[in-house]
């Protein structure tokens, strides 16, 4: 830690059984998110492959947040980008919130409600469970892509040069 505040200082850590899964550090002009990945934590690594295939299926969109109809986003649908990078969305398409039976037990549902029966809001809605993306993790699809493209301009390269050359 630096005595003047410049150098990367750890401000959050999350933990869990296994240990420190993720952090949050701040330097002079910078801030780094940080997920564990140390080569030590995994096992059955291969390279990936078929990476143009499925970044092919992604469906990168443009669009608005309706909270925020003045400003225009790049980006994905989870639901969309979850069918090719299942670990970069959390939650599952189109949830609602249901009640639980320890809430049940608790006394906070109405009469007669079960398990898994919906919440409704104040005017007979259900209430929705949004899903979240994480566009970090598809970095290492895109750049798998991206290796894969370009090994095949380079193989393209040298044979238009052979033919160039005969």
């Amino acid at each position: 830690l630096s005595a003047n505040g410049t150098g990367a200082i750890q401000q959050l850590g999350f933990h869990n059984p296994n240990g420190e899964v993720g952090s949050i550090f701040t330097s002079g002009s910078a801030t780094t998110f940080s997920t564990s990945s140390d080569y030590r934590l995994k096992e059955n690594v291969v390279a990936l492959s078929n990476a143009i295939t499925r970044v092919k299926i992604l469906a990168p969109k443009r669009f608005n947040f309706i909270a925020d109809a003045n400003t225009t986003f790049d980006g994905f649908l989870a639901h969309e980008a979850q069918t090719v990078v299942p670990e970069a969305v959390i939650g599952t398409h189109n949830e609602v919130e249901t009640w639980t039976q320890q809430q049940i037990d608790d006394g906070d549902a109405p009469d007669g409600t079960s398990a898994g029966d919906n919440k409704l809001d104040d005017d007979g809605n259900t209430i929705p469970v949004m899903q979240g993306i994480d566009q970090s993790k598809l970095v290492p699809l895109l750049t798998g892509a991206l290796k894969e493209a370009v090994a095949k301009i380079e193989a393209l390269e040298a044979r238009v040069k052979t033919l160039e050359d005969a």
